[in-house]
């Protein structure tokens, strides 16, 4: 390189050389971290295909299997990136042992002020492994109920049935409820006057609940036939009835509206949803 500059004419060949040399590293490094992310993004691709035809149409396997890819998606880039940026500043002539150490002071100082923050990534980690949470699950989780969009090791987000997007971090949550795992019922309660024939109404409830399994757009949402449980509570004016039908998790709150819409319109007494 030194004898080309040199050819040139160019003085100083030494340190243009050696800046040179550099910049060709730098460029190679940043090139090999762009292909790398790429190819383990590939190569995730590719296991998620592979574990898809595995799961044959599992819709909770799916779920997993999105979720976990998105994952170990973004801790790939992450190290990769990591890496880079490391190997370019040591081209730069930076040292980068002061850095280490002084990154390793600062983890402890900001280690005692964000200990919530090392907290959402354990809890994160320990619910994807245990497979608490998926993308597209329906859930509640500290205070907060809907559809999950997104799990990352810092939070989750969920949009609720108004559209609101909730931000939740993972180290609030203690508790969650998965409305999504194999199957769930469509609870039936209804409040009506005391001195109704409840026997009538019992047995329209059955009818009711035969007719949706036969009906063809409803039949593949409902997995048994419906269970009364009979009178849930009663007063002196009204009492409530109850019965159940298990259905697909996704399904529970339309099977249960045209469940009593059907019943209000078959009844000539007057019934209301229990509130």
């Amino acid at each position: 390189m030194e004898q080309y500059l040199s050819s040139l004419g160019i003085s100083n060949t030494a340190g243009l050389a050696h800046f040179i040399q550099s910049g060709l590293r730098i460029v190679l490094v940043i090139i090999a971290a762009i292909v790398l992310i790429r190819l383990s993004n590939n190569a995730i691709r590719l296991l998620k295909g592979r574990l898809r035809q595995h799961a044959q149409q599992n819709l909770e396997e799916l779920k997993r299997i999105e979720t976990l890819g998105r994952v170990i998606s973004y801790i790939a880039t992450t190290v990769i990136g990591g890496i880079a940026v490391v190997e370019v500043l040591h081209e730069l002539g930076v040292s980068i042992a002061p850095i280490l150490a002084a990154a390793g002071i600062v983890g402890v100082a900001v280690g005692f002020g964000a200990q919530s923050l090392v907290k959402d990534y354990f809890n994160g980690l320990v619910m994807l492994l245990e497979n608490q949470i998926r993308q597209g699950d329906s859930v509640e989780a500290a205070g907060k109920r809907g559809t999950v969009e997104e799990v990352t090791l810092r939070h989750i987000r969920l949009r609720d049935y108004e559209g609101s997007v909730h931000f939740i971090p993972n180290s609030v949550i203690t508790t969650v409820s998965n409305m999504s795992r194999g199957f769930a019922y469509a609870v039936i309660d209804f409040k009506v006057p005391v001195a109704s024939n409840l026997s009538h109404i019992l047995q329209v409830m059955r009818e009711i609940g035969a007719e949706l399994r036969a009906d063809k757009h409803y039949k593949d949402k409902i997995d048994s036939d419906l269970e009364i449980a009979g009178i849930e509570q009663m007063d002196h004016e009204t009492a409530v009835l109850r019965g159940r039908l298990q259905v697909k998790p996704q399904d529970k709150s339309i099977v249960r509206r045209e469940f009593i819409y059907r019943l209000k319109q078959a009844l000539d007494t007057p019934v209301q949803p229990a509130s």
